[in-house]
């Protein structure tokens, strides 16, 4: 086996920790000595031992003279765990092998020198893309103070996310839904618009095995949201949010389990981006935005999504009134349209997932 297998290891056990590990980074490691694997491990849940002493303490002999793959940068500093690098030295190991560097300032290129200073041989770079790409989430919460969100829909080949009718259960078959509770369980939130909360009144929680449900967030700039809503009447067991400009406290009285944030407004609905400082300060690291079309194009306008899940179905809806997946004014100009880069398409059963990061303005060569 090559670094590259190695690496590629300890990519796969990294992601076993999407969703119980946020705000902090999945990582992943392997321990080989005299070309064999001798340890594994990853961060399995927020504030237990990292994925370095996971490995260490898996090892079926001393790590004296080993190398040690992982996936991020080891932490250097006291958490609610011990510095990783601490174990690592005292483990005997004699190579470290990165993939990529830690961004948060309290390691960001201080773990790399502490181990180099101790003797121990460091190899950054290794499968670099491939181990920032699975801590998107956790970079960008790092460095822009914000959370990263993913902006998920999904709609008929003609672009239709509801008929004429306004019925939309299933536009999507069995294997694309559970993608998405999936992703429920991967991402710490997830944020509807109170139009969504009153047309379709869902639950808006992970119906597959996972070790908590996402954080349920509402924008409700008047505060309608049906107190006789499931969300709401399911509060007391999972965490609710109401994100609103109406300072009437009287108003608040209606929804006993569910927190109140008070938002200053923009274009009379929720500022979106002073939510998401706000949201960051609770340490909200991600949102599955499941928003309706106004949502969608308030959450695109104001710049706050980094992310576009579209799950498309071989259907065909029709009809001049049923609803688009985007609302709002819109582009006015191809030339300015939301572009999605690096993007890649999946089979889903007979769906398919196209996702991409935004980008904008378009540029079309």
């Amino acid at each position: 086996m090559t670094h590259i297998d190695y690496m590629r290891l300890a990519i796969s056990l990294a992601k076993n920790g999407y969703g119980a590990v946020n705000p902090n980074p999945a990582v992943g490691a392997v321990i080989m000595k005299n070309g064999k694997i001798i340890g594994k491990g990853y961060h399995e849940k927020y504030g237990s031992p990292h994925a370095e002493k996971n490995a260490l303490d898996s090892c079926s002999e001393p790590a004296q003279g080993s190398t040690i793959y992982v996936t991020l940068e080891p932490c250097c500093h006291h958490g609610k765990t011990p510095p990783c690098t601490d174990a690592i030295i005292q483990s005997g190991v004699k190579s470290v092998v990165i993939g990529a560097s830690d961004p948060n300032p309290l390691v960001a290129g201080k773990g790399i020198r502490i181990l180099r200073d101790n003797g121990i041989e460091v190899t950054v770079g290794v499968l670099e893309d491939e181990c920032a790409n699975i801590n998107e989430v956790f970079f960008h919460y790092i460095k822009a103070k914000t959370p990263f969100v993913m902006m998920k829909y999904a709609m008929t080949l003609d672009g239709k996310i509801a008929t004429n009718t306004r019925k939309s259960k299933w536009i999507t078959g069995e294997i694309a839904r559970n993608r998405v509770h999936e992703d429920r369980r991967r991402y710490t939130a997830i944020m509807v618009g109170v139009e969504t909360v009153i047309a379709d009144d869902p639950l808006l929680t992970c119906r597959i095995e996972s070790p908590r449900n996402p954080v349920r967030i509402i924008c409700d700039s008047s505060l309608r949201t049906p107190p006789n809503s499931q969300i709401v009447r399911s509060a007391r067991e999972v965490k609710t949010i109401i994100a609103t400009t109406c300072d009437d406290r009287h108003k608040y009285s209606r929804y006993p389990h569910c927190e109140i944030i008070l938002i200053p407004k923009k274009n009379e609905r929720v500022d979106l981006n002073k939510l998401m400082i706000t949201l960051y300060d609770k340490q909200i690291d991600s949102i599955l935005l499941e928003g309706g079309a106004t949502l969608n194009w308030s959450a695109l306008q104001s710049g706050i999504v980094n992310k576009v899940q579209a799950y498309i179905s071989p259907k065909l809806f029709g009809g001049l009134d049923a609803m688009s997946p985007i609302s709002g004014l819109g582009v006015d100009d191809p030339s300015n349209a939301f572009f999605l880069e690096s993007t890649t398409v999946t089979s889903l059963g007979n769906d398919y997932l196209i996702e991409g990061r935004v980008g904008n303005p378009c540029l079309q060569e």
